[in-house]
Formats: structure tokens, sequence, C-alpha cells
């Protein structure tokens, strides 16, 4: 034990040695006499090592240090008279050294050993937060009703079946909304029910749809056939508490405004009180989504199969547009027509969004029919 702790202090002044830069021949001859040169250092280890009772041949290990020569001196005339030495005073007894590990407390109960993927984490317990008893940080289900589940199937088949592509346009509402302010009270008096600019938009899009008849066609994948309808139904997208339904106004190239916005109204009746049948929602050869009536700005539409396409209004808002060389502000609609443009092309699309724009603006486009 001695040893080893010798040679772990010349290892621990090797290290000195070499970090004050002192060269290899220097600290070999310093480190072999180091010990010599230090006697309280020796004592010290002396005592750490030599337990009681153990044999002088342990202190070989650590060499002595050198006596001092002590200096001549000068002759004295008389020597003193000695003094009777004093009583030696014991050393003090050594502390005793423990030779035995302290015993290791055993465990109460046996260890059982577990793997680690049968260990399950502890969740920490929920830290209440300030205001936490304001709203609950929870989630429920619902079972999606038949409805939801019969929408979310046809408008999926609908992105997987068709190439779907938007175009788009404004449509300047200064006309229809002189008209109808002007109109509105006779309208209602006459034929009891209020004139709405829905009526001018399906009016406008059943005579869009006589002009581009491709719009109202529709492809049968099963025989890879074009569809071409004579007849124009439209149908028009409501929304109710459960869920978006789209009841068909037919025959609309046969209808004028009041016929439309009574049709309109009665359908949206029955869908507000759950009383559509199937028949009222069967068919429908173009779709007239209104967003507007929500306060949409814009948006993109998706097709109602099996049709061809859909157009999307949107909320009126007043904007400056350019008019004779002049800024005005004047109320504004985007319109958005999606179609399937594996059929459509973007010409007859363009063309078909245009015609509905020049006849909601000036309704005297359908009576000279331009």
């Amino acid at each position: 034990m001695c040893i080893n702790i010798f040679n772990c202090l010349r290892f621990f002044c090797l290290e000195v040695y070499i970090a004050v830069g002192l060269p290899v021949s220097i600290w070999r001859v310093i480190g072999d006499r180091a010990f010599a040169a230090t006697p309280c250092l020796v004592s010290v280890i002396r005592l750490l090592c030599i337990p009681d009772g153990a044999s002088d041949l342990c202190l070989s290990c650590f060499p002595a240090a050198p006596a001092k020569a002590k200096p001549a001196e000068a002759p004295a005339a008389a020597a003193p008279k000695a003094e009777p030495p004093a009583a030696a005073v014991p050393p003090p007894a050594a502390a005793s050294i423990p030779t035995q590990m302290p015993p290791v407390p055993s465990p109460s109960q046996p260890l059982v050993s577990k793997p680690v993927s049968a260990v399950k984490p502890t969740p920490a317990p929920p830290v209440a937060e300030p205001g936490a008893g304001k709203g609950l940080r929870s989630e429920h289900r619902e079972k999606m009703n038949r409805m939801r589940q019969r929408i979310a199937q046809r408008l999926k088949e609908a992105q997987n079946t068709c190439a779907m592509l938007t175009t788009f346009n404004e449509i300047d509402m200064s006309n229809i909304q002189e008209m109808r302010a002007r109109h509105k009270d006779a309208f209602l008096k006459k034929h009891n029910i209020k004139l709405g600019f829905m009526s001018a938009f399906v009016k406008a899009s059943a005579f869009a749809l006589q002009e581009q008849p491709v719009v109202n066609a529709v492809i049968d994948d099963t025989t890879k056939e074009v569809v071409y309808r004579d007849y124009i139904d439209i149908s028009v997208a409501v929304a109710t508490p459960r869920g978006l339904v789209v009841p068909v106004i037919r025959n609309v190239e046969a209808m004028n405004y009041a016929d439309i916005e009574r049709t309109i109204s009665e359908l949206g009746e029955k869908a507000r009180k759950n009383e559509l049948a199937i028949e009222d929602m069967d068919g429908g050869t173009f779709t007239i989504s209104n967003g507007g009536v929500f306060g949409s700005l814009f948006g993109t539409p998706i097709i109602n199969p099996p049709q061809s396409a859909i157009l999307g209004m949107h909320g009126i808002f007043d904007r400056p547009v350019a008019v004779g060389g002049k800024v005005e502000v004047r109320p504004m609609m985007y319109v958005a027509l999606t179609y399937d443009h594996r059929l459509i092309d973007g010409r007859e699309a363009v063309t078909f969004l245009r015609k509905i724009k020049a006849a909601v603006e000036d309704p005297r486009v359908l009576l000279l029919d331009l």
C-alpha cells in the first residue's frame, strides 16, 4: 500500500514538472530526489501508510531525509552546566483505520427484474393553470350522420374523377342593385315574395348554358360517351343544420324571375324543416353555390357529380374600379367557375362565365337575346 501511494506521488510530481515546462532530463533527476529533500512530506506519508504495530521494513520504501550539516561554532571558554532532560511526552495514540467495508443494507423486498419495454412511464399529475376553470381542454366524438357521409363520399369522388380547373371574373352589381331597389316593393306586392339576387344568377346561368351546351353535358365513364342534356336543371346549394343540400330547380330555361324566386323559397323552407325528399335533390345539370351570404370574398367550389361545372357566388363589397377612364367605387362581386377540363376547354369556360357576367350586369341582354 505504501509503495502505491509513493508511486502516485511520483507521478503527481511528474505531471507538475511537465505542466511548468521542465525538460525530461531535469524532472528525472528531480523526481528521484524530491522526497529526500522534503522530510515533512515523508513524515506525513509514514504516518498515513504505517499502521500501528507494523514492521519497520515499510520505512525502507521512503528514503530518509539527509541531515543538515551544522555550522561550526566558536570554542567556548567554559561549557555551561547541562540541564537535566525533560520528561518525554508520549505521542498521541493514532486513530484506528477501518480495515473492513461497512455492511450494505439489504432491501426489504426482493428485487424483480422487468424488461425495459414493460416499464410504463408514470404520467405527471395535471398542474392547475390560472383560469383553468374558465375553459376545459377536452374533446368528444360524434357519429357522422348519413347525409354528411354521403356528402363526403360524393365530393371525394368528384376530386378523384374530374380534372377540375377554376376560372374567375368579377361582376359590377350596380345595375342589378338599382333594379332591385326600384321594383322590390311592386314585385313583393304582386308575387308575394321578395326579389333577391339569386334569381338573376340562375336565369343568367340558364341563358349561358343554352349558349354553351357543353357546360350542360357530362361524361359517361361507363360507356366513354358525352351526354348532352337538352333541359336545364340547376341545383342550388342550401346550408342546413344537418349539412349542405342541393335541391334542384327544374326546367329553368322556361322560368322567369318570379318563378325562380318562388321555387327557391319553397325548396329552402323544406330544407330548413328537413322535409326534402330524394326526388327534390335528384338530377341537376349545373350547380350554383352562394357563399356570399356568409361574407365569402373568394373561393373555388367543387363540382357536384354527375355534373361538369359549378358556379360560385361571393360577397358584394365596394371596390374602386375604372369606369369610362375614371375611378369609381362600385359594389363588386367575384365569381368563380369550376369545370371538368376533361370535357370543357378553357375557351368555352371563359366564354360561359363572361356571358353570365353580361346578363347580370345588364338584364336587358336577356330580353334582347344578345
